[in-house]
């Protein structure tokens, strides 16, 4: 499973993640990208989920004809 992490999941999450590949927005060169774009080039390029703290996004993007599960994470402190 391939995971992204948009900017501003917290990081110190990611080593309980073990079994799936993990990578930041940062990491693939996606830190500007609005979030249409980057579920749009999150979809295309094989990953399967995304992690997010903007559950504005679940609203403000149509997600039913992607192949991408997207989850929002609302806890400030972790």
């Amino acid at each position: 499973m391939l995971i992204l992490f948009d900017q501003g999941t917290p990081i110190g999450i990611r080593p309980d993640l073990t079994n799936p590949a993990v990578k930041t927005a940062y990491e693939q060169g996606w830190s500007r990208p609005l979030n249409g774009e980057l579920v749009r080039a999150a979809g295309g390029t094989g990953f399967e989920v995304l992690l997010t703290r903007n559950a504005n996004l679940l609203y403000r993007q149509d997600l039913r004809s992607r192949k991408l599960a997207v989850v929002a994470l609302r806890q400030n402190r972790w």
